[in-house]
């Protein structure tokens, strides 16, 4: 005789770790023309590239891949950090592509780009942290596309020394680290970086070369206070940074740092009204900013500035 299964109660159903907030109606992604952001998939792939599009859930994805701008992430899809706010795999890197330099310059070549984002994964398993990869990356990018502006957005480099002054030494347009979050919520939301290790970095690396302009970008929404938020602002005009961006944190799963409210819109003007006040160059503040949203735009703003 079979034994009969006891339906299990609704109440003894365990819930997520982080439920996640259904989103309000100003965040919605945009569609666009479908035919370009196929032809961006296709090199993408024909490449066998990642990008931080894909592996980052990038709510702009569709946007961007119909102009045909794709965030490039270099030394494979697998981090060795383990950061709470992010969609990235964990666990042990596979060995560098000896030929991904050529892959990204070929690449960036056939989608006419005039302006390039290059990221990566935290390689805390190399001496020098991937910077000298990073940096054939950027010459050979260069060299196969001498009229394309490159911006590095790199890891944080800890305890790697001064490997991020090989990068600089490929004479980048834009030099990009984000700060992320708040100091108070470092320990939970970004527990393998160190706040003031940030700071220092990106304060070097004008100093390294006062040429390139400096970018960093917050998320907002992970439970810091408005207060905290301006100090950030403020610490980071004391590392001489020229370019601030704002978004809105979007939770990737349930197992991921929580919520804990959505910004409106308005509140993105105010910070930003309240972020130019303090001396930044420029200045992108809204619920869908990235790191590298709009970033070929962006980078003319910037060179006007210097112009005037």
């Amino acid at each position: 005789m079979m034994k009969k299964i006891k339906p299990r109660h609704p109440e003894k159903v365990k819930n997520p770790i982080n439920p996640i907030k259904k989103k309000p109606e100003w965040i919605r992604s945009k569609l666009s023309d479908s035919k370009e952001f196929f032809l961006t998939k296709t090199i993408v792939n024909q490449n066998n590239l990642v990008t931080v599009c894909q592996e980052a859930n990038c709510p702009n994805i569709t946007e961007c891949w119909s102009k045909r701008h794709a965030t490039f992430m270099i030394m494979g899809d697998i981090c060795t950090r383990a950061c709470a706010f992010c969609d990235v795999k964990t666990g042990k890197p596979e060995k560098l592509d000896p030929f991904e330099h050529v892959k990204i310059a070929n690449a960036v070549n056939k989608l006419n780009l005039r302006h390039v984002v290059i990221t990566s994964v935290d390689r805390d398993d190399l001496p020098d942290g991937g910077s000298n990869h990073f940096k054939e990356v950027v010459l050979m990018t260069r060299k196969k596309n001498p009229d394309t502006t490159i911006e590095v957005l790199t890891p944080d480099f800890l305890r790697k020394g001064e490997s991020y002054k090989t990068i600089l030494e490929a004479n980048p347009d834009v030099f990009n680290h984000n700060i992320e979050t708040v100091p108070r919520l470092y320990v939970k939301v970004r527990p393998g970086a160190r706040y003031f290790a940030s700071l220092e970095l990106l304060k070097n690396a004008k100093l390294n070369n006062n040429k390139v302009f400096t970018k960093s970008g917050i998320m907002v929404g992970l439970g810091e206070e408005r207060d905290e938020i301006i100090q950030v602002m403020d610490d980071l005009r004391s590392a001489d940074v020229d370019f601030l961006t704002i978004g809105q944190y979007l939770q990737p799963s349930a197992k991921h740092h929580p919520l804990e409210r959505y910004y409106h819109p308005d509140e993105f003007n105010e910070l930003e009204v309240i972020a130019k006040s303090k001396g930044f160059l420029l200045v992108s503040s809204s619920p869908l900013t990235r790191s590298s949203y709009h970033a070929d735009e962006d980078f003319a703003k910037l060179k006007q500035t210097r112009l005037n």
